[in-house]
């Protein structure tokens, strides 16, 4: 399982200088919130470990290696948190150094990163296990083009439908919307790992 998380590092290894480097840039730019930062990174080098996974058919390489399909699935996942957890590490760091910033990226930020991570990774990688990434960026442009015609009629009937739960959400203490809203994010990142997983068990290479 750790070999595995390992790979994804190892094949974008001549990528992390890069990483580092925008990481280091945005420290000189007011107004770019590190939680946002990390936000960025972390999604870029998981879907780039998606990317390559498919463009040297590793897929086919890891599918004969003593390693479960399970196992290929759970340590995407996992390795998902690794990742997003060492990019929090070094923003935090990095700020530390360069401008003394130790106290912009509070606890509230690193939940909030992580939260983000999960929720939209929960979304997308049911997507990467089911489709080729060709398809996935004709399918993001369809989408994107969708979501501008139709923002304003989604967010009227969200607004209608969702307003006295926001009302509620807003009510509760802050202890208790932390744990509510770390519950139902567990919930959907364990509910998409399982729906990779029975989709990946499923495939054929």
């Amino acid at each position: 399982m750790v070999n595995l998380i390992w790979k994804d590092i190892l094949i974008q290894k001549r990528q992390i200088p890069i990483y580092l480097g925008i990481i280091i840039l945005c420290f000189w730019e007011d107004g770019v919130p590190l939680w946002w930062l990390a936000f960025i990174t972390s999604i870029s080098f998981i879907m780039n470990a998606f990317y390559y996974d498919e463009k040297d058919n590793i897929n086919i390489l890891l599918n004969s290696l003593p390693y479960t399909r399970k196992q290929i699935v759970i340590s995407k996942y996992l390795g998902a948190l690794v990742f997003t957890g060492l990019f929090i590490g070094v923003i935090m760091g990095g700020g530390f150094i360069i401008n003394g910033m130790e106290l912009s990226f509070s606890w509230k930020d690193i939940l909030h990163t992580f939260g983000l991570i999960m929720a939209f990774l929960s979304i997308i990688f049911p997507f990467f296990y089911k489709f080729k990434q060709q398809y996935l960026m004709i399918g993001a442009m369809v989408l994107f083009v969708v979501a501008v015609f139709a923002f304003r009629i989604v967010m009227q009937i969200f607004n209608e439908q969702f307003d006295k739960v926001f009302q509620w959400l807003a009510s509760l203490p802050e202890l208790q919307l932390y744990s509510f809203t770390a519950l139902v994010i567990l919930l959907l990142y364990s509910a998409s790992w399982l729906l990779s997983m029975r989709i990946y068990e499923r495939k054929v290479f």
